[in-house]
């Protein structure tokens, strides 16, 4: 299983035993250490999975309404991915040139019902930022699990201005095209998250995660960790085409606006 630190009480989440971490009014501030083997996702995909078996929560939408919605994922992450192929190449080089790491990052994230996959970034922290995570833990201004820090000193120079302009999840389109991301549905989140997640905090799991839902339209950042669930267990119970359009239209625009992103 995966190691973790500090003050630890436990707590059960369906079938898997977790070690809930003490957290004050400004949020998390002692998480588990960030290495999940094979066996430990395995357990955690597992625990979610049979966690969610009993919500009474039911995403809205048929047959129809899957299908078109991974035809669009299909059409628009590949005429996205063309479209940018040059500029994402130009910010790859820029960040290799900076410390002459791989500009390409990938980590364990869980999406539908538990599943893990390996979500791609452009890479905007230090190559040892993983490693580096305990000792700025104690720096979260989240008030809710979701770990923020607008002077993380991980972050490069490169790495603030794609953070700020979202050039960061770009490489992203390439998970929608594989299936394992949406265009619209809930941020796929880490595994040291959802371990400390409570069963209605699971509920986002219960559809693919996406590249963007209502809280990344409506502060993104600057949005309460509950509110945030909120939003996208709402999404969940409401989704249909219009508003996955609607929600792609409006992601644009926060990202032009440059709206909550750290």
């Amino acid at each position: 299983m995966a190691k973790y630190r500090g003050s630890l009480t436990e707590e059960r989440v369906s079938e898997l035993t977790l070690e809930s971490l003490k957290k004050d009014p400004a949020g998390i501030v002692e998480y588990p250490v960030l290495e999940f083997d094979d066996r430990a996702l395995r357990l955690l995909s597992t625990g979610v999975a049979e966690t969610l078996r009993q919500s009474s929560c039911k995403p809205r939408g048929g047959l129809g309404y899957r299908v078109l919605k991974r035809t669009l994922d299909i059409i628009l992450s590949l005429i996205a991915m063309i479209v940018l192929a040059i500029p994402i190449s130009i910010v790859a080089i820029v960040i290799y040139a900076e410390d002459k790491g791989s500009p390409f990052f990938s980590q364990s994230r869980l999406t539908k019902n538990g599943k893990v996959f390996r979500m791609y970034k452009l890479r905007s922290m230090c190559m040892d930022a993983e490693q580096k995570f305990e000792q700025v833990q104690k720096d979260n201004e989240s008030d809710g699990i979701a770990f923020k820090s607008e002077n993380d000193p991980r972050i490069t120079r490169i790495g603030r201005f794609i953070r700020k302009t979202s050039i960061d999840e770009l490489p992203q389109l390439w998970n929608v095209l594989k299936g394992d991301m949406s265009i619209i549905g809930p941020r796929p989140p880490l595994p040291r998250e959802v371990v400390l997640y409570t069963p209605h905090q699971m509920e986002r799991l219960l559809v693919k995660g996406g590249l963007s839902c209502t809280c990344q339209v409506e502060g993104r950042s600057d949005m309460e960790f509950d509110k945030w669930v909120e939003s996208d267990i709402e999404y969940i119970k409401t989704r249909s085409t219009k508003l996955d359009l609607k929600l792609m239209c409006k992601t644009i625009g926060a990202v032009v606006k440059k709206k909550g992103a750290r």
